[in-house]
């Protein structure tokens, strides 16, 4: 065990390969999103300053006899020197490598932190929890517990690359949809899967671009019974030639990919994005998009196709409407898609629509429109069921589908449900529970499909890796290959033995450097993000001020309330503002790491500058905490070219927008308040509008406060420049904001 002291750019050195985030101040521990990369909740706690963070270990998962490397952090929050003991308590089997000390005592100086660091082996196979426990004398500062896996030993072949699969024999095909968010310029969209460590992939927090994880995938699946995978298609403009978003996992991992042949693909237009994921009109439709499809997927040799007609699924038909006049002229452009296919030597083509309810009308209108089939991404079930409530609900809607008969439906079954934010119902069915539901799924296949529909020979398993939502059934740390296995046993024989080996086997990997690299250059920062700076006129209630003075070159803005709430720049640049510098908000944002004191329970102020040439702004938020439901947080920006102050209590609710555009041209002060019963919107000191709203604030769950931006690289992003952030925990009276605004007549 060794221990180290992290100092200036020492603290950003590489620490491990996989990781979860928790915060652990005397005895209370906190799962999180840990948007900063290091997780910890800032939690006053006047009797305890100690707070873990990066918990992690170096593998998502191992095998008997190997050591997995397990570290973490401890960080003194308080101004004077502490000594502690950090202890690692393992379960059994588990134990410490040879050499290993499960206690040692250490000294942090004020607000510094140390790493521990441990080898740990496990003598048979194991899922279990590792806890640390810092404790000074007899008393408890913090715990923390992350799990492990050890699976068990087997024989590995004598090779270096991955062997090519022996795919199981199947009676029907079976599908899994695929998830691409992984990619190589998107570390940090893993982030808000640290809260859930049992969830590590056996790939750890992978980018998806390499071609051997594609291998992987595809040898995993194929062996044990899927033999195709639907992967989510993004367009990121429309009107004009493709451009996807979130891509690699097709293009430049399963196309370079050396057991491309044994895999079948295709895909589900994710066209929810009004004006950008869908399509202009029907000229958009059939001179550009569908040309790059048939160019690039139908006409590849591993698409699925049917009776040599390709296999597309549409995520929302409904919007088509829109997209191309009405519901006629949708079914006359899907009808034009079927004889291009024709014209490009395909026997046509079938369409699938995305629909996950059991209303007759919607289904009407999805049949009027052209669809073929029916089928379900995923099916949502309310309350937080038991497993045996999932499977009950899921069953109850594909019959439900069934007897409304209205249009033919293709069968899914999903795993579970948790929501990128965790928010709504969360529900997850174990392996053994998950194989009674295929059972049940291939018996009701077999028996209420009639023959000649597509549904009789096909299943859509909800979903291979879509990690953020809370379902998914690759390999990964909780269960091994436990939902792989149920497939394999339900569809395919007991004679096929499905490979199980994973990349540490053959020497293959890591597949999340960039990752890791990526957490590397948070941890270097966060130092600086919690430098206290202070001015001396302050004001009373203050919980942070963003002036943005900092040189243009520092990757940090600092809190100078004192409260050390830094924030991150992400592709933003500063330039000549009110007075000093400002934000240029032109989609790049602040993002300030997740902490209780950013989100005032019961009264609060958020208060700015700003300044814009570009009018009627719509859906551009200048500060924002506001999301997954939107049930939580607040935010300020811009709707139809108004100032827009948003306190939700249910999903999307109480948003107050001032009665006048923003003026352009100029710098505004622009000022929300919350007193625990009333909304008010000031505009350079002037009251501008005013909503009610009894209760307190509801907190988000452990996300960022993002400044200029609804989000990082999302295109809901103020345009202009943004200067002196303010947030109080108190609401400022008109007095008060009218002395900040100079300009107030």
């Amino acid at each position: 065990m060794s221990v180290r002291v992290a100092t200036g750019q020492s603290a950003g050195r590489w620490r491990g390969t996989r990781t979860w985030m928790l915060a652990a101040i005397v005895g209370w521990v906190s799962w999180m999103p840990a948007d900063d990369g290091w997780g910890c909740d800032r939690l006053e706690a006047a009797s305890s300053p100690i707070v873990v963070h990066d918990f992690l270990c170096d593998k998502g998962l191992t095998r008997v006899g190997r050591n997995v490397t397990v570290s973490l952090w401890c960080d003194n929050d308080s101004d004077a020197p502490l000594t502690i003991t950090g202890r690692l308590d393992l379960p059994h089997p588990m134990r410490l490598a040879a050499g290993q000390q499960a206690a040692v005592t250490i000294t942090l100086p004020p607000f510094e932190e140390r790493e521990f660091r441990w080898r740990v082996t496990a003598d048979a196979a194991v899922y279990g929890q590792m806890t640390f426990v810092a404790v000074q004398g007899d008393r408890v500062l913090a715990r923390a517990s992350h799990p492990m896996r050890f699976l068990p030993a087997i024989e590995v072949p004598d090779t270096d690359t991955i062997p090519a699969p022996n795919p199981a024999p199947t009676e029907i095909l079976v599908g899994a949809h695929h998830c691409p968010l992984w990619e190589e310029d998107r570390p940090e969209m893993w982030n808000n899967i640290l809260k859930h460590p049992e969830r590590t992939p056996v790939l750890g927090f992978y980018a998806q671009h390499h071609p051997e994880v594609a291998d992987w995938e595809t040898v995993w699946a194929v062996e044990h019974g899927i033999s195709f995978f639907i992967y989510c298609w993004y367009r990121s403009s429309q009107g004009g030639p493709v451009r996807m978003r979130f891509s690699s996992a097709i293009h430049e991992a399963l196309f370079h990919s050396r057991h491309v042949d044994h895999l079948r693909f295709t895909i589900m237009w994710e066209n929810q994005s009004r004006g950008q994921a869908g399509v202009a009109d029907e000229a958009d439709l059939m001179e550009n998009l569908l040309p790059f499809w048939i160019e690039n997927y139908f006409q590849h040799p591993s698409y699925l196709k049917i009776d040599n007609r390709p296999v597309l699924f549409i995520y929302r038909p409904e919007f088509l409407v829109d997209d191309l006049g009405g519901i006629d002229q949708v079914a006359a452009a899907l009808d034009k898609m079927r004889q291009a296919c024709r014209q490009a030597g395909f026997d046509g083509l079938i369409l699938l629509g995305e629909y996950r309810g059991l209303d007759p009308q919607h289904l009407q209108r999805m049949k009027d429109l052209g669809l073929d089939y029916t089928f379900a991404y995923v099916w949502p079930i309310a309350n937080d069921p038991t497993p045996e409530q999932a499977i009950d609900a899921q069953m109850n809607s594909i019959r439900r589908t069934q007897q409304i008969d209205i249009l033919p439906q293709v069968v899914t079954v999903s795993q579970a449900w948790s929501g990128w934010h965790d928010e709504g119902s969360i529900w997850k069915i174990p392996p053994a529970e998950f194989g009674s539901l295929l059972e049940q799924a291939k018996q009701f296949i077999a028996q209420e499909i009639p023959s000649g529909q597509l549904g009789s020979r096909m299943l859509l398993l909800d979903n291979w890796n879509e990690w953020g939502e809370g379902h998914y059934i690759a390999p990964y740390r909780e269960y091994g290959f436990g939902y792989l296995d149920a497939v394999h046993r339900v569809f395919s024989q007991p004679e096929h033995r499905p490979s199980q080996l994973i990349p540490e086997d053959l020497g293959l990997g890591p597949y999340d450097r960039v990752y890791r690299d990526w957490l590397a250059h948070q941890q270097s920062t966060r130092r600086m993000l919690r430098k206290h700076v202070i001015r001396p006129d302050a004001p009373e209630g203050l919980v942070a001020w963003w002036t943005f003075d900092e040189p243009d070159n520092s990757p940090v803005i600092y809190d100078y309330s004192g409260h050390r709430l830094g924030g991150r720049l992400h592709q933003i640049a500063r330039s000549q503002g009110r007075r000093g510098r400002s934000l240029v908000c032109e989609g790049g944002a602040v993002l300030v790491p997740a902490d209780p004191r950013l989100f005032p329970k019961e009264t609060m102020t958020i208060e700015c500058w700003v300044r814009t040439e570009t009018a009627d702004q719509n859906d551009r938020w200048i500060v924002n905490c506001v999301f997954g439901q939107g049930t939580s947080g607040y935010r300020l920006g811009l709707y139809n070219g108004r100032p827009t102050f948003q306190i939700p209590q249910t999903r999307w609710s109480h948003s107050l927008r001032a009665d006048r555009p923003l003026p352009l041209g100029r710098w505004v002060h622009l000022v929300g308040t919350f007193d625990g019963h009333m909304m008010r919107i000031f505009l350079d000191g002037h009251q501008v509008g005013v909503l009610e709203r009894p209760g307190p604030i509801h907190a988000p769950r452990n996300s960022p406060l993002v400044l200029g931006s609804f989000a990082q690289d999302h295109t809901a992003h103020f345009q202009g420049q943004l200067d002196e952030v303010r947030l109080y925990h108190r609401a400022l009276d008109t007095d008060e904001i009218q002395r900040t605004s100079p300009d107030h007549r």
